[in-house]
């Protein structure tokens, strides 16, 4: 066998074809994804963005790859990236099949986490072949992002006949696919957004309430505590809770209410809505106590929590798992 071509060409064989990439859509999102798929052999060769933000992270991610129209990326490309937001793909997708823009035989790869494969069925009926695969990924549009693909999961929907595609290209960008079906889709979303989304958030609106009370940095003290906490609840579920409401001190949670009012109105919903989800759950598991839920959930209710008092504790705090 001839030495300089017996390595490449096992390679080559053992790899699926690879294949000219475009996107449409430079968010975050795109070129993070053509980049990996760049790293395992695939070409970009085209695409397409509008915002100033857009064009320069194409430029950083994706050096060289032309900046063209959407139906320019379509001519040019075996595989196309849909990375718009959820609700311009319906849209798009249906602007592209009806110009003739789609050709047979094209893989079309959407990464929306709401929809599945009909979301494409304009496409498809001009031959395409659909592809939903979405990484449950949070995403910075640097190149920060390409390294984090590696181990993350992919929610992935596809016909019968293109899974082992849809999973060969997940792969290659370093994921983990895992196969939600088309009626799945929006709870699939719904619950990385309550997740992930909200939890930025929080993290956000306590770092906030840290500054007030005078913690020069809060992002240091909370690191290790919600690491922790999200290792914990990672591992154990409910068993994780802990804090005031699932130990049942009314009191202190009471206290909490007032002095958010107080300094940060605007985050007293979120935790009147947090505390009573949290207590449903430790109830439920057996962490709070009956005895104590009446009046944690008096405090917690909304007559109680517009005054922020309860008639029968005060502020004090509680013993001296507090600040766990």
């Amino acid at each position: 066998m001839n030495a300089s071509v017996s390595k490449e060409a096992l390679d080559a064989r053992d790899r699926p074809a690879r294949l000219t990439v475009g996107v449409v859509g430079a968010g975050r999102v795109g070129p993070a994804l053509a980049a990996s798929l760049q790293l395992a052999g695939h070409r970009p060769v085209a695409v397409s963005g509008v915002s100033d933000a857009s064009v320069r992270r194409a430029a950083a991610l994706l050096p060289d790859v032309p900046l063209v129209t959407p139906a320019e990326v379509l001519a040019r490309a075996e595989l196309v990236l849909l990375t718009v937001p959820d609700d311009a793909l319906p849209g798009l997708v249906e602007g592209l099949a009806e110009t003739g823009a789609v050709r047979p035989g094209q893989l079309l790869v959407h990464t929306s986490g709401r929809y599945g494969t009909k979301v494409l069925d304009p496409a498809l009926r001009a031959g395409a072949l659909p592809l939903a695969l979405h990484p449950a990924m949070t995403f910075t549009g640097s190149s920060v992002d390409v390294q984090r693909l590696a181990g993350c999961s992919f929610g992935v929907t596809a016909p019968e006949e293109l899974r082992l595609a849809a999973e060969a290209l997940v792969i290659e960008m370093g994921g983990e696919p895992e196969w939600i079906a088309e009626e799945s889709r929006p709870l699939y979303h719904a619950a990385l957004a309550l997740g992930a989304n909200h939890l930025v958030t929080l993290v956000a609106q306590s770092m906030e309430l840290l500054r007030e009370a005078g913690v020069g940095a809060p992002d240091r003290m909370l690191g290790p505590l919600l690491g922790a906490a999200l290792d914990n609840a990672l591992r154990s579920g409910d068993a994780a809770l802990t804090g005031p409401v699932a130990r049942g001190d009314a009191g202190t949670v009471s206290a909490h209410i007032r002095e958010l009012r107080a300094h940060a109105p605007q985050t007293v919903a979120g935790y009147l809505a947090m505390a009573r989800a949290t207590a449903d759950r430790a109830l439920d598991h057996g962490l709070l106590k009956p005895e104590l839920a009446e009046d944690l959930l008096g405090v917690l209710s909304d007559s109680n929590a517009a005054n922020g008092t309860n008639g029968t504790h005060g502020p004090g705090g509680s013993g001296p798992g507090e600040k766990r």
